[in-house]
C-alpha cells in the first residue's frame, strides 16, 4: 500500500480494509488525484471519481500537505477560505 504523506491510493487497498478504515474513521476524506481536490466521503461529486484516481486522507491537513484543495460542493466554507488565501498569495 503506497503512502505519500498520509495519502492512501484506492487502487492499493482492498475493499474489506477500506470499509474497516472508513468505519473506524481512519479515512475521513477522499480526493481526486488528477484534479487535486478533496472532500467528504459522502460527497456526490467525490463518489463519481474513478477508482484509479481516488485517494484517501485521515485529515484536512494531510490533504492540504499533499497539495489538494477543498471541494466546492461538500466543503463550501473551507473552499471559500482556500480561495481567498489563494487569491491573496497570487496563486
Amino acid at each position: 500500500m503506497q503512502r505519500l504523506d498520509k495519502m492512501i491510493l484506492h487502487i492499493e487497498i482492498d475493499d474489506k480494509s477500506l470499509r474497516k478504515r472508513i468505519r473506524d474513521r481512519s479515512f475521513l476524506f477522499g480526493g481526486n488525484l488528477r484534479l487535486k481536490i478533496y472532500g467528504k466521503l459522502n460527497c456526490s461529486s467525490g463518489k463519481r471519481i474513478k477508482k484509479e484516481n481516488r485517494v484517501f486522507f485521515q485529515s484536512h491537513q494531510d490533504a492540504m500537505q499533499n497539495g489538494f484543495r477543498p471541494c466546492g460542493h461538500c466543503m463550501k466554507e473551507e473552499y471559500r477560505i482556500w480561495k481567498i488565501q489563494s487569491f491573496q498569495n497570487g496563486a
